[in-house]
């Protein structure tokens, strides 16, 4: 075992209160760390030690999203962006998505200003207004819910 990577983490959690120097891993993109949970049964939050998605894997995914320069491609429908997006939606959000779902929301938050950005370049009349071209991706995303597989869970959320 090498002694720089390998380290003695604590699960902190509700039964442990202890604090130690590392209360935190990452493992294969998802941060393990005490986060709060609802109780199924009594619907109370408590700590637990629990997977989500960790930060480096965000970054990456936004840069991933980014390196598509979709907000520059006019001569793109939005249908065509779906096309290219979707694929890449549906394995981060099958792969992270599983343990704690919420924890994507910045991911979801990003595409939708890349495709507000989008609409900024594509139609003239929101050249000048961020917030014209927002409502219109809403209403889109209301017409066509199936359209962006991350609008089921993320627009509608961002917007309420």
């Amino acid at each position: 075992m090498h002694p720089a990577k390998t380290k003695i983490v604590y699960c902190k959690d509700a039964n442990r209160a202890g604090t130690h120097d590392y209360a935190k891993f990452t493992f294969l993109g998802y941060e393990f760390r005490q986060r709060y949970v609802r109780n199924n049964q009594t619907g109370k939050l408590f700590a637990s030690f629990t997977a989500a998605v960790s930060r480096a894997a965000l970054t990456a995914m936004r840069q991933t999203a980014r390196r598509l320069n979709l907000r520059n491609r006019t001569d793109l429908r939005l249908q065509d962006i779906a096309s290219k997006l979707n694929p890449l939606f549906r394995g981060w959000i099958g792969y992270y998505g599983r343990f704690q779902p919420s924890a994507l929301d910045p991911l979801y938050r990003h595409i939708d200003k890349l495709l507000v950005a989008w609409s900024k370049r594509k139609y003239k009349r929101f050249r000048g207004s961020w917030r014209q071209a927002r409502l219109f991706i809403e209403e889109v995303c209301q017409k066509c819910p199936k359209l962006f597989a991350h609008w089921k869970l993320g627009m509608a959320a961002a917007s309420a």
